[in-house]
Formats: structure tokens, sequence, C-alpha cells
């Protein structure tokens, strides 16, 4: 009888074991709007590597490395370390607004992925749009004009 009861509190201290090694291998997918750009961060725990669309970031040129850079430079200084490996994938847009997106998904994903609210208040004093969109987008054409301010030419003769 205490066999089978040691048995049994075997298995389900196995299971428990197994699912804290499912809960620290946790994937979290964020995404991040910025234009016509759309970036969706995978965040998970591993060695502080950042690629986006599968290139390393540090391939990139100096000041968009900057960019991608801050949110992560602001988690080591409020946590202490940086023990994620992020992977963005872009779609659309121009090359600055790709950076732009990528930058605000990697920062909802690190203050998802740490439920920090200190981090979440570093990032909000040092640049609101870390965490918050930029609803601006681009105005409609209007009809019979070629742009959405520009009017047609008069000429008065």
């Amino acid at each position: 009888m205490d066999s089978l009861r040691l048995i049994k509190n075997m298995k389900h201290m196995f299971l428990e074991i197994n699912f804290l090694k499912m809960a620290i291998k946790k994937n979290i997918t964020v995404g991040g709007k910025r234009k016509t750009a759309i970036a969706k961060a995978t965040i998970n725990n591993g060695k502080g590597k950042i690629w986006i669309n599968k290139v390393p970031y540090e391939n990139f040129d100096f000041f968009k490395k900057l960019m991608i850079d801050e949110p992560i430079e602001i988690t080591k200084k409020v946590l202490g370390n940086f023990k994620f490996d992020i992977r963005v994938n872009v779609t659309g847009g121009g090359s600055e607004s790709r950076i732009e997106a990528s930058r605000l998904a990697i920062a909802r994903a690190l203050v998802k992925i740490t439920k920090s609210e200190p981090l979440k208040r570093a990032f909000s004093r040092y640049d609101k749009n870390l965490l918050i969109a930029d609803t601006r987008r681009k105005e409609a054409n209007k009809p019979g004009d070629s742009k959405a301010r520009k009017k047609r030419q008069k000429s008065f003769r």
C-alpha cells in the first residue's frame, strides 16, 4: 500500500516538474505597428540574442541599431540582466517605420514577459512610443486632386 502511494506521489511530482519546465520555456508573441509596418515579436528565455527578419540586429547600421538597443538597455538598467531571445518578423512600411514597429514590439514583449511595473514606468518615462503605438496615418486623397491637401492650380486669365 505504501509503495503504491509512493509511486503516485512520485508521478504527481514528475508532472509538476514538467509543468514548471513548460512554464519556464513559454513563448510570448506581441505586436507593434508604425504607419503601415507591422512587427510581431516572439520572446522567450535565452541568451540575450535578437533577430529581426532572421538577421541579428547587430548587423544593422549604427542608428537603427541604437533605436533597437533602447528598450534593451533600459531593461538591463532596471532589471539588471537581459536573458531573453527575441525574434521579430516585420512586414510592410519603409525602413524607419519597420525599426520603430520592431522597437515597440520588443518593448511590449519585455514588459509582458517580466510583468515588471518599474520597467513599464521606465519605458514610459524614457519615451511614450516604446509602449503606445503612434496612431498617425497618411491622410486620404480627396476626389479630383493628386494629394491629400494639394489643390488644382488656377490661372486667372
